[in-house]
């Protein structure tokens, strides 16, 4: 590539972009570019929000591989035969794996009650308590922190073990990511920090030990770039078969849509034109385009309110590196 090309590039990362702390691009399975920004390096750990969400996809389709969980029609309450349900609650009951995967599931705020939720001891049963109401099931209804956790829960009790053991056993060391442990906080500044930091290796938790599913781990740009790469390979990784290439296949097309934006989601995957991806708070991306065979993924820094990254990958990133 034209040095030139690449300055611009670069110039226009840190003009527009400038909380993005890594770029990997993956072309063919090799990598094409590889670049920090903002003092990152190769062993900067970035908490990548609601990208978190795409990883527990895949821990989900390994358990329903492996028969952890007989299929995605099973009700939430049967893995919660101790949950008590208030009387007259109907929705809940009704309530599947695959409405929790497909965010086709009610829930009773109107707004995320964020401080009740992180001073709460258990995340799972606050977010059940808060599963169902007067919501139509099947109606497409973002979740992005509060009910994903569910899903943790749901993993756990399956697994018969917590979602980082299941996850290191079955993805992560299989494809040489480090995660160093689950990261309870013990104060509102704890968490804050850990959204700022760039050197914390690890699973943000609830007291209970229980690793959150909307958002809370920290990986690098190249564990991202990795994760993207096994999905386009249909889940191979070193000619072995991680997840299914049926459960890629079935979780990166589309369930469902957010109509307000019009934006297609698959299982806890957005589906784009080419390809899909996981998006996080902030400009975290893995992006994969099928039909070039290109993984891109970006971490970044926490700020509010971001330039769409999707935007930037498919007007500059695709076209630089598409050759």
């Amino acid at each position: 590539m034209i040095q030139g090309k690449l300055e611009t590039f670069e110039k226009a990362v840190m003009r527009d972009h400038g909380n993005i702390a890594g770029i990997v691009v993956l072309k063919d399975g090799e990598t094409l570019y590889k670049s920090y920004f903002n003092e990152c390096n190769v062993n900067s750990r970035i908490h990548i929000y609601s990208v978190t969400k795409s990883v527990i996809s895949i821990l989900i389709g390994i358990a329903l591989d492996k028969g952890h969980i007989k299929s995605l029609d099973q009700k939430v309450l049967d893995f919660f035969p101790d949950y008590e349900v208030k009387k007259r609650e109907k929705t809940i009951q009704t309530i599947t794996l695959r409405n929790l995967l497909t965010m086709t599931a009610p829930y009773k705020y109107k707004f995320n009650p964020y401080i009740k939720y992180f001073t709460s001891d258990d995340w799972v049963k606050f977010s059940l308590d808060l599963l169902g109401g007067k919501g139509k099931t099947g109606k497409f209804r973002y979740a992005p922190l509060i009910g994903p956790d569910i899903m943790s829960g749901i993993l756990g009790k399956a697994a018969g073990q917590s979602v980082l053991d299941f996850a290191q056993e079955n993805l992560f060391a299989p494809l040489g990511i480090v995660v160093e442990g689950s990261i309870i906080f013990h104060s509102k500044e704890e968490q804050l920090a850990f959204n700022q930091a760039v050197d914390i290796s690890g699973w943000a938790a609830d007291p209970m030990g229980v690793n959150a599913a909307g958002w809370g781990l920290t990986l690098s740009p190249v564990d991202m770039a990795k994760i993207g790469q096994l999905y386009l390979d249909h889940g191979i990784w070193n000619s072995k078969q991680i997840v299914s290439a049926e459960w890629i296949e079935e979780s990166t097309k589309e369930h469902s849509r957010w109509k307000a934006r019009n934006l297609p989601y698959g299982y806890l995957w957005w589906i784009q034109k080419d390809g899909f991806a996981a998006m996080g708070d902030g400009g975290n991306v893995i992006y994969v385009n099928t039909k070039k065979n290109m993984v891109v993924s970006i971490a970044s820094l926490f700020r509010p309110r971001v330039r769409d990254r999707m935007e930037f990958i498919l007007e500059y990133i695709e076209p630089m590196f598409d050759h």
